[in-house]
């Protein structure tokens, strides 16, 4: 994660958006006392809103919770995909 301030950002502005972009860095921009703004990638962004989607019900939750487990345990199998 980058801070930086207005000033600094406007400054360097391609330079602080590339970083985020390919370095998948989030950059806060201070604006005083308890203001401020956060720049990310739309792929980090695509992200996180997929995953508050996924955790958006307990039920799939749950699913989540039990799939991450029988995943460390080991319990998993393999597919083939089927091709046309």
């Amino acid at each position: 994660m980058q801070i930086t301030t207005v000033s600094d950002f406007r400054k360097d502005i391609k330079t602080y958006l590339d970083r985020v972009v390919k370095n998948f860095e989030t950059l806060i921009i201070n604006r005083g006392k308890d203001s401020g703004i956060v720049v990310m990638s739309l792929q980090e962004y695509n992200s996180l809103m997929a995953t508050n989607h996924e955790l958006s019900s307990r039920k799939n939750e749950l699913r989540l919770d039990s799939a991450i487990e029988k995943l460390k345990s080991g319990m998993t199998m393999n597919k083939d995909l089927i091709e046309d």
